[in-house]
Protein backbone atom coordinates (compact mmCIF):
# COMPACT_ATOMS: atom_id res chain seq x y z
CA UNK A 1 0.00 0.00 0.00
CA UNK A 2 2.79 2.70 0.83
CA UNK A 3 4.36 1.75 -2.68
CA UNK A 4 1.16 2.42 -4.07
CA UNK A 5 0.98 5.87 -2.26
CA UNK A 6 4.64 6.74 -3.25
CA UNK A 7 3.83 6.19 -6.74
CA UNK A 8 1.14 8.33 -7.01
CA UNK A 9 2.73 11.26 -5.53
CA UNK A 10 5.64 10.90 -7.15
CA UNK A 11 3.49 10.60 -10.36
CA UNK A 12 1.07 14.19 -8.96
CA UNK A 13 4.65 15.84 -8.44
CA UNK A 14 6.30 15.48 -11.88
CA UNK A 15 3.04 16.56 -13.83
CA UNK A 16 2.20 19.43 -11.17
CA UNK A 17 5.59 20.52 -12.02
CA UNK A 18 5.18 20.39 -15.85
CA UNK A 19 2.02 22.02 -15.31
CA UNK A 20 4.23 25.17 -13.44
CA UNK A 21 5.90 25.26 -16.54
CA UNK A 22 2.98 26.85 -18.79
CA UNK A 23 3.79 30.14 -19.73
CA UNK A 24 -0.18 31.09 -21.10
CA UNK A 25 -0.74 32.60 -16.97
CA UNK A 26 -0.88 30.39 -14.22
CA UNK A 27 -2.61 30.85 -10.81
CA UNK A 28 -3.12 29.78 -7.38
CA UNK A 29 -5.65 30.37 -4.73
CA UNK A 30 -8.13 28.82 -2.06
CA UNK A 31 -11.03 26.90 -2.43
CA UNK A 32 -13.33 26.60 0.11
CA UNK A 33 -16.08 23.90 0.32
CA UNK A 34 -15.93 19.96 0.19
CA UNK A 35 -13.04 19.99 0.04
CA UNK A 36 -11.49 23.10 0.92
CA UNK A 37 -7.71 24.10 -0.09
CA UNK A 38 -5.54 25.18 -2.15
CA UNK A 39 -6.08 25.26 -6.05
CA UNK A 40 -3.82 25.92 -9.06
CA UNK A 41 -4.83 26.21 -12.42
CA UNK A 42 -2.76 26.65 -15.38
CA UNK A 43 -3.90 27.84 -18.96
CA UNK A 44 -2.33 26.17 -22.00
CA UNK A 45 -4.61 27.58 -24.44
CA UNK A 46 -7.48 29.87 -25.08
CA UNK A 47 -10.23 27.99 -23.83
CA UNK A 48 -8.26 25.31 -21.66
CA UNK A 49 -6.62 24.83 -18.57
CA UNK A 50 -5.73 22.29 -15.80
CA UNK A 51 -6.76 22.41 -12.45
CA UNK A 52 -5.15 20.71 -9.46
CA UNK A 53 -5.87 21.31 -6.07
CA UNK A 54 -4.19 19.76 -2.16
CA UNK A 55 -7.56 20.36 0.20
CA UNK A 56 -8.68 18.42 2.95
CA UNK A 57 -12.22 16.61 3.09
CA UNK A 58 -14.02 18.17 6.52
CA UNK A 59 -16.21 15.74 6.17
CA UNK A 60 -14.11 12.30 5.68
CA UNK A 61 -11.89 12.62 8.71
CA UNK A 62 -9.80 15.27 7.41
CA UNK A 63 -8.68 13.58 4.53
CA UNK A 64 -6.15 14.76 2.50
CA UNK A 65 -7.73 15.25 -1.20
CA UNK A 66 -5.61 15.65 -4.42
CA UNK A 67 -7.04 16.49 -7.92
CA UNK A 68 -6.65 17.09 -11.19
CA UNK A 69 -8.72 18.13 -14.23
CA UNK A 70 -8.43 18.64 -17.63
CA UNK A 71 -11.39 22.09 -18.41
CA UNK A 72 -12.81 23.39 -21.38
CA UNK A 73 -13.96 26.64 -20.72
CA UNK A 74 -17.09 28.24 -22.87
CA UNK A 75 -17.26 31.93 -23.46
CA UNK A 76 -20.45 32.43 -25.75
CA UNK A 77 -22.75 31.25 -23.28
CA UNK A 78 -23.28 34.27 -21.27
CA UNK A 79 -21.97 37.67 -22.00
CA UNK A 80 -21.26 40.27 -19.46
CA UNK A 81 -20.40 44.24 -19.95
CA UNK A 82 -17.07 44.05 -17.87
CA UNK A 83 -14.45 41.08 -17.46
CA UNK A 84 -15.36 37.59 -18.91
CA UNK A 85 -17.88 34.82 -17.03
CA UNK A 86 -17.45 31.60 -18.42
CA UNK A 87 -19.15 28.01 -18.13
CA UNK A 88 -16.61 25.40 -17.65
CA UNK A 89 -16.79 21.55 -17.81
CA UNK A 90 -13.93 19.30 -17.61
CA UNK A 91 -12.89 15.64 -16.46
CA UNK A 92 -10.45 14.40 -13.93
CA UNK A 93 -9.11 12.50 -11.12
CA UNK A 94 -9.28 12.46 -7.04
CA UNK A 95 -6.54 10.67 -4.88
CA UNK A 96 -7.51 10.98 -1.12
CA UNK A 97 -5.53 10.03 1.44
CA UNK A 98 -5.81 9.17 5.00
CA UNK A 99 -5.80 5.60 6.73
CA UNK A 100 -6.97 3.89 3.22
CA UNK A 101 -6.51 5.20 -0.37
CA UNK A 102 -8.93 5.98 -2.49
CA UNK A 103 -9.14 6.67 -6.09
CA UNK A 104 -11.56 7.71 -8.29
CA UNK A 105 -13.20 10.20 -11.40
CA UNK A 106 -14.36 13.33 -11.14
CA UNK A 107 -16.83 15.66 -13.59
CA UNK A 108 -16.31 19.43 -12.58
CA UNK A 109 -18.68 21.74 -14.06
CA UNK A 110 -18.41 25.37 -13.02
CA UNK A 111 -18.88 29.16 -13.75
CA UNK A 112 -15.76 31.60 -13.16
CA UNK A 113 -15.53 35.27 -13.36
CA UNK A 114 -12.19 36.82 -15.09
CA UNK A 115 -11.69 40.49 -13.74
CA UNK A 116 -11.32 42.96 -16.30
CA UNK A 117 -8.39 44.42 -14.49
CA UNK A 118 -7.06 42.68 -12.30
CA UNK A 119 -5.42 38.98 -12.38
CA UNK A 120 -7.83 37.53 -10.50
CA UNK A 121 -10.69 35.01 -10.69
CA UNK A 122 -13.21 33.90 -8.69
CA UNK A 123 -15.32 30.71 -9.80
CA UNK A 124 -18.01 28.34 -8.06
CA UNK A 125 -18.00 24.04 -9.01
CA UNK A 126 -19.80 20.99 -8.79
CA UNK A 127 -17.79 18.18 -9.22
CA UNK A 128 -20.03 14.63 -9.37
CA UNK A 129 -17.65 11.91 -9.55
CA UNK A 130 -17.47 8.31 -8.99
CA UNK A 131 -15.09 6.62 -6.66
CA UNK A 132 -13.59 3.44 -8.09
CA UNK A 133 -11.01 2.33 -5.24
CA UNK A 134 -11.37 0.39 -2.55
CA UNK A 135 -15.28 0.55 -3.59
CA UNK A 136 -17.52 1.79 -6.24
CA UNK A 137 -19.37 4.70 -4.65
CA UNK A 138 -21.06 8.36 -6.29
CA UNK A 139 -19.57 11.10 -4.84
CA UNK A 140 -20.26 15.04 -5.26
CA UNK A 141 -17.93 17.96 -4.11
CA UNK A 142 -19.02 21.64 -4.05
CA UNK A 143 -16.24 24.30 -3.96
CA UNK A 144 -15.92 28.57 -4.47
CA UNK A 145 -12.27 30.02 -4.95
CA UNK A 146 -10.66 32.44 -5.82
CA UNK A 147 -7.02 33.00 -7.81
CA UNK A 148 -4.45 35.58 -8.33
CA UNK A 149 -2.80 34.55 -11.41
CA UNK A 150 0.53 35.80 -12.97
CA UNK A 151 2.00 36.07 -15.95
Amino acid sequence: MQKLVSMVLFGVCIVGGSLWAQDKGSGLGLIVGEPTGISGKFWNGATTAFDLALAWSLRNDDRVVIHGDYLWHDFSLISIRRGKLPIYYGIGAVLGLNDDVTLGLRVPIGITYLFPKAPVDIFFELSPGLRLVPATRFRIGAALGARYYWD
